[in-house]
């Protein structure tokens, strides 16, 4: 059973504030919650239906972590969605730590992604394709937001993501800057063998005017019908498409 204090405490870590104040996030769903444990996070608590916890015994033999039996009634009162069926789990946050790319290794930078669905739905795109990190601007959708996390399908476990200041980032990287804009070389045409960076703008903005100007290579995708755009994760799919392409 989940007490009302825990309740309490799952409700106010949906909030950034919080869940920043006690460096820790909640993971919802089955698929989820597996992906976390067989993950390097640390969790620290867990519910799951008496289903889930026969089921899924193997996963929670070694884990070091409060495990409660929970009703999925009182899982979707204690987490953001409106039905799971089988675990809920808090973990900490890992710390917000830099890397250096693998030679010919091509990264995401996210220009102010602002919509979480957006931001999950991306890093699960880029584990798809087999990209590794992600760099995301300050004013970015917050990694560990509930819609995030529920939009990569547990993608999050296998995909970095750094949050920083891009504009002084890539203005040190040393290495090309693709920016996908409306005008631009057709991303078909590139050959994106030599890695880089690969910059993805605002929803509504695009990229920023600060951005545009550490851009090596305009990069668009061609467009055959009347849409004034393309949504932003949508783009990224397509693009990421083509890189793979190019290096076949």
């Amino acid at each position: 059973m989940i007490s009302k204090a825990k309740i309490k405490h799952l409700k106010a870590l949906q909030v950034k504030k919080y869940r920043k104040q006690e460096q820790c996030f909640v993971v919802e769903g089955t698929k989820s919650v597996i992906e976390l444990i067989i993950a390097d996070y640390e969790v620290t608590w867990l519910a799951g239906t008496e289903q889930f916890l026969e089921e899924q015994e193997r996963f929670l033999r070694n884990l070091k972590a409060e495990v409660v039996l929970a009703t999925a009634t009182e899982l979707a009162a204690a987490g953001s969605f409106k039905t799971n069926d089988g675990a809920l789990a808090v973990a900490r946050m890992k710390a917000n730590t830099s890397f250096t790319p693998d030679q010919n290794e091509l990264v995401l930078v996210l220009d102010d992604i602002r919509d979480p669905g957006n931001l999950g739905t991306i890093i699960r795109t880029a584990d798809w394709y087999g990209v590794k990190h992600i760099i995301a601007s300050e004013e970015s959708a917050d990694f560990y937001n509930p819609k995030t996390l529920s939009a990569t399908m547990g993608s999050f476990s296998r995909v970095e993501v750094f949050y920083t200041d891009i504009q002084m980032y890539l203005a040190k990287a040393g290495r090309p800057v693709y920016g996908a804009f409306l005008e631009g070389t057709d991303v078909h045409a590139i050959d994106f063998k030599a890695g880089g960076f690969i910059v993805i703008g605002n929803e509504s903005n695009g990229i920023s005017e600060s951005i545009e100007k550490l851009v090596t290579q305009k990069i668009t995708i061609p467009r055959y019908g009347a849409a004034e755009s393309l949504n932003a994760a949508i783009a990224t799919g397509v693009i990421l498409d083509c890189v793979r392409n190019s290096k076949k």
